[in-house]
């Protein structure tokens, strides 16, 4: 792919640091092919050969910052794979699970990228074993369990037909990237035609070519996990999480060493200083959430449960803590453990630490918030009574010697009950008022973590 920025007068290039030549003197602009937030990408004819590419043309004007410029001059995954013609099923699959990493990592807080390309993953330098980056959040978007999406986005080889019939979810960005990896191991896409409709109508269709060159030296596990990643009912197709279970993902057989979540310790953190009321609707919430919704700590639980007895000991958890570089006394770990471990019981079982550990993006969702109140508010009155904090301490073998306290601190009207926007205010309180714009940089530093380990 051709990446002249300045064509119209050569010389040194300000944002490439290198001579560079003019493109209108060597190339034949066409049509556009696509519209990214950055530039446009156009069909380039080369004058003296006839081949055909694709030509990113990027405005100076949006290259605000010295970050922008670093993004442009580092190496696309895409030009890569046309540099190599293919990738060995090693390399495949360890780019892949850096990609799904990712994926997953944006899923479980409630984000869908809906752009995954080649295009939008950088090589950090030009250096063989460089590191992996995501960039272009410009079309993602913040979503519900089970919310369906209507609006139609992402680019034409890698759009989920799902996308094209206008009704679709997060399982669309793992459409997008069993196509890259489909790519990855041939060279080529699965589905192709000379015009953007004509992709389209391959894509509904979903024939896979799994008898061309290279395909017959393919392992089947790869082809498997392909299939599962490009399967049209939407119901059978892999979550992120499962690809990155899939035994052809797995190193030698055996699940990735993947580094614990940072932000699990400051959750952690976070937890100690809840009171007794708030864990309880906490641990309401995180029985309601689904499967996917809590498969990045689900997989997090077993690596910590070294035993794999279902629950974690003390030792079990100083470990864990200690792989993210905690640098935590005993005492400090003891006071997590005690913490999280409700029903104190001298470990701390899979519900415990769901609890502990919640995104705040899921705490703080209306409908999560209202199922907690709903929880403590027995009698459907609309507040709270001291005694029905009791019985929920109660339901949580939580000794209720500070309730009094709890509810003085909640109720702000000194009416004796607890109303819902009393509720939320508690369950919001300590939070770090995370906000859309809070979330989206948290996102983006767990997935760089992700990227970089």
């Amino acid at each position: 792919m051709p990446r002249f920025r300045e064509p119209s007068s050569p010389g040194t290039s300000c944002v490439l640091q290198r001579p560079t030549e003019s493109l209108r003197e060597l190339y034949v602009l066409g049509r556009r092919l696509g519209q990214g937030q950055f530039g446009t990408t156009y069909l380039c004819v080369e004058k003296s050969t006839g081949k055909e590419y694709a030509c990113k043309a990027i405005s100076k004007r949006k290259l605000v910052s010295q970050e922008d410029v670093d993004d442009v001059r580092r190496g696309e995954l895409f030009d890569r794979i046309v540099q190599r013609g293919h990738y060995s099923e090693r390399q495949a699959r360890d780019l892949l699970r850096t990609i799904m990493r990712v994926v997953e990592t944006c899923h479980s807080h409630g984000v869908m990228h809906r752009d995954l390309k080649p295009e939008n993953f950088l090589f950090a330098s030009p250096d063989e074993n460089a590191p992996l980056k995501t960039i272009d959040f410009g079309l993602s978007v913040f979503f519900k369990p089970g919310e369906i999406f209507n609006d139609v986005v992402g680019s034409p080889y890698y759009v989920a037909p799902e996308v094209l019939r206008k009704k679709y979810g997060i399982q669309a960005d793992v459409w997008s990237a069993g196509v890259m990896l489909y790519i990855l191991l041939s060279g080529v896409p699965p589905f192709w035609a000379e015009t953007d409709q004509g992709i389209f109508e391959q894509v509904l269709k979903g024939h896979l070519d799994f008898d061309s060159v290279p395909w017959p030296e393919i392992s089947e596990s790869a082809k498997d996990l392909i299939r599962n990643m490009l399967n049209p009912i939407i119901s059978q197709r892999y979550t992120a999480y499962q690809v990155l279970c899939h035994p052809w993902i797995q190193e030698d057989g055996v699940a990735p060493d993947r580094p614990l979540d940072p932000a699990i310790l400051s959750r952690m953190k976070q937890f100690i200083a809840m009171n007794k009321m708030k864990r309880i609707a906490l641990r309401v919430i995180a029985e309601r959430l689904s499967e996917e919704e809590i498969a990045g700590l689900k997989e997090t639980f077993k690596m910590m449960d070294a035993d794999n007895s279902g629950a974690i000991t003390f030792e079990e958890l100083k470990v864990g803590l200690e792989k993210l570089g905690s640098g935590l006394m005993d005492n400090e770990v003891q006071t997590i453990m005690e913490a999280a471990d409700i029903d104190k019981s001298g470990s701390i079982d899979y519900q415990e630490f769901i609890t502990a550990t919640l995104n705040l993006n899921k705490i703080e969702r209306e409908e999560n918030l209202f199922a907690a109140f709903a929880y403590f508010d027995k009698d459907g009155s609309g507040f709270i009574t001291m005694d029905e904090i009791q019985q929920a301490c109660l339901e949580h073998s939580i000794g209720d010697a500070e309730i009094d306290q709890i509810v003085c601190d909640i109720d702000q009207n000194n009416d004796g009950s607890i109303d819902y926007g009393e509720f939320v205010a508690m369950m919001r309180k300590g939070n770090g008022g995370l906000g859309r714009r809070s979330l989206r940089k948290s996102i983006l530093r767990d997935a760089l973590m992700l990227e970089s380990s």
